[in-house]
């Protein structure tokens, strides 16, 4: 006897309200980042030497936080283009179709589950 796994064949089909809803999603998060940048890079002059000392650890902080919001805001514009090229919702290894509910969670994902898991498995 043969042990075949049970494949969860869950719905992955987006339909055009989950477009529409993933889409808003998306601009609003853009919105966001573009935002968050904005005030990361408007930093008021600081005057005295103890405000001095402690702005190099938080301009560290800040180039973080700006590395990071820009990755994210690079991930949200590549989902938007292949929203507009009509790729959006597949994998970009397996090419199969990212599940509904990933999506709805982060939709700006690039890769289904399983080959998420194997790319960081792989780091």
């Amino acid at each position: 006897m043969v042990n075949n796994p049970i494949i969860d064949d869950h719905d992955t089909r987006l339909s055009p309200e989950d477009l529409a809803v993933l889409r808003d999603s998306l601009r609003e998060q853009r919105l966001f980042r573009e935002e968050q940048l904005r005030q990361i890079a408007t930093v008021p002059a600081r005057a005295d030497e103890a405000r001095r000392r402690r702005s190099a650890a938080q301009t560290e902080v800040r180039a973080e936080l700006a590395a990071s919001a820009r990755m994210v805001l690079a991930d949200v514009e590549a989902a938007l283009d292949r929203m507009a090229r009509g790729r959006y919702g597949s994998c970009h290894l397996c090419r199969r179709p990212v599940d509904r509910e990933r999506l709805m969670i982060v939709p700006q994902a690039r890769y289904c589950a399983r080959c998420q898991q194997v790319r960081e498995a792989g780091r």
